[in-house]
Order: structure tokens, then sequence, then C-alpha cells
């Protein structure tokens, strides 16, 4: 009887440090996964000659290849301030949303959001809300907003999964943006 809970304690020893070790190889995955995230992203970067800045240049002065890094790895660029005669954007605001989605893999998979001939309607969400499970929009859209400010601005942002419609999943694929906001007022 001894001889058989010695087996089957060491059989549970055993099972548990199996799963013990496969637990460790999810975990060591996901963040070597994530360091070939970072690593694509900075290739990136380097590919299309991508230079960082660490101030905002403000409206009309954003040079061609000139990106701010507003977040760990959310890089953010200016192509067209937009309508900077009307108000700007405020907590609470309805954003309608036109993007083109793209992988930074060559060739990229792009996703068009762009035109009624891709989508009837715009993504609609509110400015300064969070993300919650299910959302229409990623959490680096919020950020960016902040930077567009007006109505038909336009812009470009490189986004981490963390940040991006994944975040809530385990997925780690970068995605970059093409966006055109338009803002409804309350």
């Amino acid at each position: 009887m001894k001889h058989t809970s010695v087996i089957a304690f060491i059989i549970l020893i055993s099972a548990a440090g199996v799963a013990g070790i496969l637990s460790g190889c999810n975990a060591n995955s996901y963040a070597n996964d994530l360091k070939s995230e970072k690593a694509l992203i900075i290739e990136y970067l380097k590919r299309n000659n991508i230079t960082i800045i660490s101030d905002d240049p403000g409206r009309g002065n954003w040079r061609e290849n000139d990106y701010l890094e507003i977040a760990d790895y959310l890089y953010f660029h200016l192509i067209d301030a937009g309508d900077t005669e009307g108000d700007s954007v405020k907590s609470g605001d309805q954003i309608n949303m036109r993007y083109l989605k793209y992988t930074l893999d060559v060739p990229a998979d792009t996703i068009r959001y762009w035109t009624t001939n891709d989508a009837p309607s715009p993504i609609t969400f509110t400015y300064g809300q969070s993300a919650y499970t299910g959302s229409s929009y990623c959490s680096a859209w919020q950020y960016a907003i902040g930077y567009m400010k007006f109505s038909n601005s336009t812009a470009k942002i490189i986004c981490p999964s963390k940040l991006g419609f994944d975040e809530e999943q385990e997925t780690v694929t970068p995605y970059g943006y093409d966006l055109k906001i338009q803002i409804v007022k309350y």
C-alpha cells in the first residue's frame, strides 16, 4: 500500500512539474512575442526612414517623416491639422473615424475603412472614454485624437498591440493606421 502511495505522489509531483514548465513556456513565448513586436516596429521605422522626435512641432510644422512617440512604442504623425478655425475636441465629443489599418510587414495587409465604398458609415465613439471589451476602436486612437484636435484632421500612427484592437487578447501584432476624424459636438 505504501508503494502505491509513493508512486501516486511521484506522478502528482511530475505532473505539477510538467504543468509548471508548460506555463513557463507560454509566459516566455508571450515575452518573446513582445520582443519580436518591438523589433518589427523598430525595423518598420528604419525601413521607412522615420525620425522620432521628442516635442510636438505644432500644426503645420511636421516634416514628412517626423513621428512623435506619445506612449511606449506608439508613434504619431500629423498630416493635416484639419479645420483649425472650428472648436477643438473636448472630452465627451462624438468622433466619427475613417481609417486604413495595415500590418508593418512587407508586403502589408490592409483593412480599408476610409470611404463609403469601404464601409457605409464611419466608426463612432466618444472621445475621452476608455475602451471596453468589444469596442469598435483602439485605445491608441484616444491618444492620437488629443493631437489631431480638429475636424477633418488626418494623421498616421504606429500602434503596438497593447494599445490596439487586440489589447484584451493575447495576440501580439503591431499595426499602422491612417486616421481621419470628424468631431460632432452636442
